[in-house]
């Protein structure tokens, strides 16, 4: 500071140096009071162009607390604002039942209002609200997190909103390991899939656990396709709203009864792990996988097989920080592991956490399932493969495109429960 304030002063300075020696005192009198000025000026130049804090406007679906989706928004949304030394404009609990009477576009208003510097709407279900907002402030940066509005190649593409991008994780190739982890524990070869509401996104997603779970079942176990049942039933969002969803404690407890081992998660909450934490407490031989937040496994750790997660943390930092340099644009990234270190915090946005519940040997196998994923040795979306119905989706070793698996318009062969 005292170096640049120095840089400043050089031209009064100089100035004062110029002067004639034979200055009478009153001439150098003023003269010092004109440097004394510029120097007052200056420092209260200097003081006023601090910078303000930048803000993030977050907008959750679910409490930011759930344990789930919501609160691994939240804690991504936490790390960026922390490095940036920031600060965090959240709304949570923006959903239909606790939020009837609160648009995205009023809570995008208030938080322009706040300051926000850039705004992130988190759930699938808040497009139409985003895209109202991003066209009444275009100059305004905004994410849609599973959107897909600015992917130029997309079905949905706006280019007429050019500060609306969007992001999300390739969660696929974790559902693949959670559907490998279920099918190398299960004694009964029959896994169950607790969905939320069924679209492209959770279509996908359940298909990608089948054919992690199907891979493993056959190619790692050597046991025959046919001894592999797979299920999903949906409750109809992304967690319980009672009179409105079914209730998800039901449901996996009917899956239980039906003599599922194993429940994976798609929906936001716990009650998948927290079930199945209450039947191994009873002496019941079962487990299940939860979803999307890494601390999941804390609620029944016996019981847990691992953890895919959602990382949010390195993306809210990337976005925010160009948003900082002038440089944020309206792009579509779906962003897959840091296969280097799939539980690097600081570098992946999709991580796996194995459980307690699953045996050594078995996650010895999980690793290596892994490590295939990862070099790119094992692509699970290469055919053959067939659609529910048993038309053809991808033919003999065709591997979908991105496309093909972002719009799933289905269920695959081999799995049990409605595709829409």
């Amino acid at each position: 500071m005292r170096w640049k304030l120095m840089m400043l002063l050089l031209p009064a300075l100089l100035a004062l140096g110029a002067c004639s020696s034979s200055d009478d005192t009153e001439s150098a009198l003023t003269s010092q009071s004109a440097a004394t000025t510029v120097a007052a000026t200056t420092v209260a130049a200097v003081a006023t162009e601090a910078p303000e804090p930048f803000k993030l406007g977050l907008i959750l679906v679910g409490p930011r607390d759930d344990r789930g989706y919501s609160q691994a928004h939240f804690e991504g949304g936490t790390y960026a604002v922390e490095k940036l030394q920031g600060e965090l404009i959240v709304v949570d609990k923006v959903n239909p039942a606790d939020s009837p009477n609160i648009t995205i576009p009023q809570i995008v208003d208030d938080m322009i209002d706040q300051g926000a510097h850039l705004i992130i709407a988190t759930s699938d279900d808040m497009k139409d609200g985003i895209l109202e907002a991003a066209a009444a402030h275009p100059d305004v940066p905004m994410i849609h997190a599973s959107g897909d509005s600015a992917w130029a190649d997309g079905k949905a593409y706006h280019a007429e909103l050019p500060m609306l991008g969007n992001f999300f994780g390739q969660m696929e190739y974790g559902k693949m390991i959670a559907g490998c982890a279920a099918a190398l524990q299960s004694d009964a070869g029959k896994i169950s899939y607790l969905g939320p509401l069924i679209n492209d996104e959770t279509r996908r997603l359940v298909s990608s656990t089948f054919l992690g779970a199907r891979h493993c079942w056959t190619e790692v176990l050597g046991k025959s396709a046919s001894d592999l049942s797979f299920n999903v039933n949906w409750i109809g969002f992304w967690f319980n709203i009672p009179g409105f969803t079914l209730d998800p404690t039901v449901v996996a407890n009917e899956f239980f009864a039906s003599g599922t081992d194993v429940i994976i998660s798609g929906i936001d909450t716990t009650e998948a792990i927290v079930e199945a934490g209450k039947k191994a407490s009873a002496g019941d031989t079962v487990w299940a996988i939860p979803y999307d937040y890494e601390g999941a496994c804390a609620e029944a750790p016996t019981a847990c097989l691992g953890v895919p997660y959602f990382n949010w943390g390195p993306t809210y930092l990337k976005n925010a920080q160009s948003v900082i340099d002038g440089e944020f644009t309206a792009s579509f990234a779906w962003i897959g592991p840091d296969w280097s270190d799939i539980n690097n915090h600081d570098t992946s946005t999709i991580g796996f956490l194995k459980g307690d519940g699953l045996t050594s040997a078995n996650a010895e196998k999980l690793d290596d399932f892994i490590a295939s994923l990862g070099d790119g040795s094992l692509n699970l979306w290469t055919g053959p493969l067939n659609f529910q119905d048993g038309s053809s989706f991808l033919g003999s070793g065709v591997a979908a495109t991105d496309l093909e698996i972002w719009y799933m318009p289905s269920l695959l062969e081999g799995m049990e429960g409605p595709a829409e």
